[in-house]
């Protein structure tokens, strides 16, 4: 049986999709193949985001924001989406959700903690739709 691969996808690709990329790799391993990426992909990863991840023991230092290409969706079994509307292209047969998170741009770190939270929820649920029982 082939891995899953989930694709995280958001404006910046700095934040959320971030977060949200390190906590699957994080806590599925090598059950799930992760990429992240996004419409308009900024320099460099919200280093608030990284302390608040940093403080799960999840390193997201060496990631880098990626512009979203046709070919991350179509190599994606499972896309999700946060924030950046109708930017992600859409193939039939693969499976789409739309996780409505607040962006971390511009937040503290009380914010961000908060956001970070609410995506390892989402994660661990997905997670668990994708694992066999």
């Amino acid at each position: 049986m082939t891995r899953p691969t989930v694709l995280f996808v958001c404006v910046h690709n700095a934040g959320r999709s971030q977060m949200a990329a390190g906590y699957l790799q994080h806590l599925a391993g090598e059950r799930i193949d992760v990429r992240s990426a996004g419409s308009a992909p900024a320099e460099s990863v919200n280093q608030v985001a990284v302390e608040a991840m940093r403080e799960e023991g999840i390193d997201i230092t060496a990631r880098t924001p990626t512009l979203l290409s046709v070919d991350d969706v179509r190599a994606s079994d499972v896309v999700v989406t946060m924030g950046c509307g109708d930017a992600c292209p859409v193939f039939p047969g693969k499976r789409y959700e739309d996780w409505e998170l607040a962006d971390p741009a511009g937040q503290g770190i009380e914010a961000v903690r908060t956001i970070r939270d609410d995506i390892k929820g989402r994660v661990e649920r997905l997670i668990a739709g994708l694992s066999p029982a």
